[in-house]
């Protein structure tokens, strides 16, 4: 059974509490809801939620800049402290681990083939390298420390592909959506029909771009690399 904890937020000295089920203020946590309110047990905000003390409503908008109970939620979900159980914490963990070796994945090359690391590779390395995760930070945040940590194991850079690509006539209006997924940055219709495309991408997704061109395409897609 879901149980009630109290999430906290500290700003300037003051704490800021809320009631909470536990298990929806995780699914909130993790992106599986996105309405604040559902986590709430109750749409009071405290000083100290044991007591029932209750701030001000001064003290509410200068700390929060609204007094909208939702907004004030959101805030404290994805800002302040939320008691989490051990296996939530491993899941989300395991969660974090794996957004973020896809960010990097994603957006980096090995630097020695200019070839992009599989996923599998950079989730090995993190291994390798004993990553920690830290539940309360977002992915994004935690990228640069943890490609520090794997670039004694695993060469990591991070780079831009810049790609010129001519479709035949008889494909060019079926690729011209992929173009645009791809970041189509130019684009010029050719007398015969062919489309020139100028794309440019992270350059951890050229190996999934190509296989899709190349489907697409059946093979007759010429590229070439512009960086």
């Amino acid at each position: 059974m879901s149980k009630t904890v109290i999430a906290k937020y500290s700003s300037n000295g003051d704490e800021f509490e809320i009631f909470v089920d536990a298990d929806l203020a995780y699914d909130y946590i993790t992106g599986k809801i996105s309405n604040p309110m559902l986590p709430l047990q109750a749409e009071e905000l405290f000083t100290n939620a044991n007591k029932g003390e209750r701030p001000s409503q001064e003290k509410i908008k200068k700390t929060f800049g609204t007094t909208d109970i939702s907004k004030i939620a959101e805030t404290i979900l994805k800002h302040g402290t939320v008691p989490l159980t051990t296996e939530q914490k491993n899941r989300m963990a395991e969660e974090k681990r794996k957004q973020v070796a896809t960010i990097i994945a994603r957006n980096s090359i090995d630097p020695r083939t200019s070839a992009p690391h599989p996923l599998q590779r950079i989730e090995n390395a993190m291994q390798t390298a004993k990553v920690q995760i830290d539940v309360f930070k977002s992915p994004n945040e935690q990228v640069d420390a943890v490609v520090k940590k794997i670039n004694v194991i695993l060469p990591i850079k991070f780079a831009t592909a810049k790609l010129e690509v001519v479709i035949p006539a008889e494909f060019a209006n079926r690729c011209y959506g992929l173009m645009k997924q791809y970041g189509l940055k130019s684009e010029e219709w050719q007398s015969n029909g062919s489309l020139k495309a100028v794309l440019e991408f992270p350059a951890g997704l050229q190996g999934e771009f190509f296989e899709k061109l190349n489907n697409f395409t059946k093979g007759s897609a010429i590229t070439k690399n512009l960086v």
